[in-house]
């Protein structure tokens, strides 16, 4: 057994293009090998700015034998009466290599069987590595000198080993060897790697952390040390981490600090350029106060600490500098009077400006309130809605367009507004990506979900539906939010009555409202569908409660499928299922809106499963009313044996009429009962 080494040697690779690159070269990397039929047990893979790189591990020095069988004529074709081979024969033994006595009858056919040699995986190994090459694919490309060839960052260097053994690659005139590079500043020259298993150590050796899960553990360490060391709390945010590690081959991590006359700004006003401009951890008190330091981490090692530390605070104070004289700029003109600039802030081409959208929001969240009929007040939500985008006109998010929302907040209150109201122009924005807070407040549960509304409606009214992976109006993430915040909020409301709203308000005509509500209807249960997926619930739940295309109330559908995917693993569910499948088979091509006349009951079987009918279906309303489903699918229960009996009692097809009809009837109604919650037809058992 033997481990293969491929190293890419590249320029520095955007950090953010990283964690994607190195789940795409693992993938690759086992794909290809199972596809060639190479043994290996495991495949590791390793990334930093400058490389990417992979180690497989137990890989065998020769392919799996392998049979390969190919069906050739039938036997009657194959050979004349006296067993002598036609030519048909012949020649199919001739295309698959082999003698024709060696055919193989099975059956009324025969087939060609060849067992295959494997073949050295050192004669396999230079097509596959320059296949997982050309198989990666990125966000964007570049070409460089008069190369054809598009690849992330130029290549600069190639590593291919099987244990010592160099396997030849060649990508645009780089020729693979056992040849890496080391820290761009404290290592000089090219380093040999002996064998693949040394590639770690020899990296180590030479400051480079190859091993990413290293390098992230060694930089948490480092920030918390060194923010417990300056007596605070590092607030170390994920995605920063994620982005810090893959800037650096050798963390080490400094601390700077700043004027605390900048701790005057609002808290976020100071995070956003130390954390999104400068890549910067902030450092918090105990009690969650800013203090005035931060901690970086610089790629390379502890000397001159303090000439680096240098340089990032004079970075730091420009941006600090920037940011309060915005922040005093702005707060010369209240946000009410911020709000009139939003005139000459286009919406969406030919839908107007932001003023006209804040109108729409206050418009469109009040309609919403009704429609939830949650209470609030309607002058502070009115006013929220005014407010929601008038930070967008500010200094501050012209500069750091990360605080929209943030700023708005801070402004409202310096204006004197509510608490409430200065809340809700920050949630309403609120989740800004996966994963993400929602809102708390209930003026920034209805405006976000207005806001989102609108920007999708708005988007689809001209014609921009998101297609195919292109989203470029973010139209998925804004919907998933909708879903999201009504779940969270418990909001029961009609999705096609509020996009109607949306679209009247945006001055879209009648005919063109009936073509677009259902289009988005189709598009956010695509997003129902695929949250219910993530959430674990069955696909034949979900097809279940997706059935009914009257029901565009997102809370009741996840609230049904809740209930139906726990009634589904209970015993009593299979009885009742497949009673009410036979229900359905019948029922499937009749459309009965006759009356049950009871007079026609001809075995008391039906009329047990009418008055039983009766009874629950009178009990399941309260029960329905407060969508307690999981009551409702219990009741059913209690119709599996009487709908048995009446199937073995009496022929639902009789020769009368009037009795074929009254029963078809009695048994359409037992279906409706049954598909109160979802359409249990679509339930596989």
């Amino acid at each position: 057994m033997e481990k293969l080494l491929f190293e890419i040697g590249t320029e520095e690779i955007p950090a953010k293009f990283m964690p994607d690159i190195l789940q795409q070269l693992k993938t690759l990397a086992e794909k290809k090998m199972e596809e060639l039929r190479i043994p290996f047990s495991s495949v590791r893979v390793y990334g930093t700015p400058r490389r990417m790189a992979f180690i497989a591990d137990d890989v065998a020095k020769a392919q799996a034998d392998s049979t390969v069988e190919s069906k050739g004529p039938s036997v009657k074709i194959a050979f004349g009466p006296d067993g002598t081979p036609s030519k048909a024969a012949i020649g199919f033994a001739r295309g698959q290599g082999i003698d024709v006595k060696d055919l193989d009858t099975r059956g009324e056919y025969v087939y060609a069987v060849k067992h295959l040699q494997g073949k050295a995986v050192i004669e396999l190994l230079p097509a596959m590595l320059d296949d997982i090459i050309h198989s990666l694919s990125f966000p964007k490309n570049m070409r460089w000198a008069d190369y054809d060839f598009k690849f992330v960052r130029p290549i600069r260097w190639l590593v291919a080993l099987l244990n010592d053994k160099v396997i030849p690659v060649e990508i645009t005139d780089v020729k693979s060897g056992n040849k890496t590079m080391g820290h761009r500043f404290l290592s000089s020259g090219a380093i040999i790697i002996p064998t693949a298993g040394d590639y770690e150590k020899v990296l180590s050796d030479n400051f480079v952390i190859v091993d990413q899960d290293k390098r992230r553990a060694i930089i948490r360490k480092q920030v918390e040390e060194l923010g417990r060391a300056e007596n605070g709390v590092v607030a170390i945010d994920a995605d920063l981490l994620e982005e810090v590690l893959y800037l650096v081959e050798y963390p080490t991590a400094l601390c700077g600090h700043f004027d605390e006359k900048y701790l005057k700004l609002p808290k976020e006003a100071v995070i956003t350029p130390m954390r999104d401009h400068q890549r910067y951890f902030p450092v918090l008190s105990a009690e969650g106060k800013l203090l005035a330091k931060f901690i970086t981490v610089r790629n390379g090692d502890d000397k001159h600490l303090d000439t680096v530390a240098h340089g990032n605070e004079r970075v730091l104070r420009a941006r600090l500098s920037d940011a309060e004289f915005f922040f005093n700029l702005d707060c010369k003109k209240s946000l009410l009077t911020h709000r009139d600039e939003l005139k000459t802030v286009a919406f969406q081409q030919g839908l107007g400006n932001m003023l006209e959208k804040t109108i729409r929001l206050a418009a469109l969240a009040s309609k919403l309130q009704e429609e939830v009929n949650v209470s609030v007040n309607m002058e502070d939500l009115n006013k929220a809605a005014e407010l929601s985008k008038a930070d967008l006109v500010t200094g501050m998010v012209t500069e750091f367009t990360e605080l929209q929302g943030v700023m708005g907040r801070e402004y409202a209150l310096l204006d004197g507004e509510k608490q409430e109201v200065a809340q809700a122009i920050y949630e309403h924005y609120l989740p800004r990506f996966a994963g993400d807070e929602l809102p708390k407040g209930e003026l920034g549960r209805l405006i976000g979900i207005a806001d989102k509304i609108d920007n999708i409606v708005a988007t689809f009214s001209r014609g921009k539906a998101p297609t195919g992976s292109q989203d470029p109006y973010a139209l998925r993430r804004q919907a998933l939010g909708v879903v999201n915040i009504a779940l969270e909020a418990k909001y029961n409301f009609s999705l096609k009555k509020i996009m109607a709203d949306g679209l009247q308000l945006l001055n879209v005509s009648i005919e063109d409202i009936k073509l677009l509500v259902p289009q988005l209807l189709e598009f956010f249960k695509q997003r129902v569908k695929n949250m219910m997926l993530d959430n674990g619930i069955r696909y034949d739940v979900i097809d279940a409660v997706l059935a009914d295309n009257n029901n565009d109330d997102l809370l009741d559908l996840f609230t049904r499928a809740k209930a139906l995917s726990d009634y589904v693993q209970t015993p009593a569910a299979i009885d009742s299922i497949q009673a009410f499948t036979r229900v359905d088979n019948i029922c499937k091509q009749t459309v009965s809106e006759i009356a049950i006349n009871q007079s026609l009951f001809q075995d008391s079987s039906e009329k047990e499963l009418h008055e039983l009918l009766m009874k629950l279906h009178k009990e399941a309303i309260p029960a329905l009313m407060q969508y307690d489903y999981a009551a409702v699918l219990q009741k059913g229960n209690q119709l599996a044996a009487p709908v048995n009996k009446f199937f073995d009692a009496v022929m639902v097809m009789d020769k009368d009429e009037n009795v074929k009809n009254n029963r078809l009837a009695l048994l359409c109604q037992v279906k409706e009962f049954a598909n109160m919650v979802g359409d249990l037809s679509t339930i596989v058992l």
